[in-house]
């Protein structure tokens, strides 16, 4: 029997524990850039790899749920122009799960490829599109100094997630049994 169940309770614990991650990473792994507020971020290779196990809703809520964390022990204060960004990163990702079909146990060129333009396309949509656009929206920030930062992080995170991101699903691929690997014997 097939359960078709939204959230499942496999995925509400990887929701809690990615977000707890994300937390953790976004904190304590992350290097600054010179540009006020915006540092070179690892949290989200780790955000996309959960987003590609488990989804877009998943992957969005690790987004918003970790970064609301992050930025309320970094600054006392969420951030949600950002927050929703980091959403949107989860998001996008996430629907790279049944085409790239890591659970069985593949990895190559073309799953690679593939989840590269997901990625970019989630970056630049996040951060030179939403982030800087909700910034003058909500907190009436300048222009030039918003679409600065969200360059800024979209590039950095598109260099984090290609490199690190794609580590983490290759590795993570090499732990599952290729599908059509086990033969029956006579």
């Amino acid at each position: 029997m097939k359960n078709n169940k939204t959230l499942s309770i496999r995925t509400i614990v990887a929701i809690g524990i990615g977000s707890a991650v994300f937390l953790i990473l976004g904190r304590f792994a992350s290097i600054p850039t010179g540009i006020p507020n915006t540092e070179i971020q690892t949290a989200y290779a780790f955000l996309a790899l959960m987003a590609v196990l488990y989804g877009p809703l998943a992957g969005a809520s690790i987004g918003f749920i970790g970064h609301t964390l992050k930025d309320i022990t970094a600054y006392g204060s969420p951030w949600f122009s950002w927050i929703i960004a980091s959403a949107v990163v989860g998001l996008i990702i996430g629907f790279s799960v049944k085409a790239l079909k890591l659970q069985d146990g593949y990895f190559g060129k073309k799953q690679l490829i593939l989840f590269n333009v997901f990625q970019v396309i989630a970056n630049g949509m996040a951060w030179g599109i939403v982030a800087p656009t909700l910034d003058i929206l909500i907190y009436a920030e300048p222009s030039n100094k918003v679409y600065i930062q969200g360059a800024v992080s979209g590039i950095s995170n598109i260099i984090t997630i290609g490199v690190l991101g794609s580590i983490l699903l290759a590795s993570y691929a090499k732990t599952r049994i290729k599908t059509g690997s086990l033969k029956l014997e006579d």
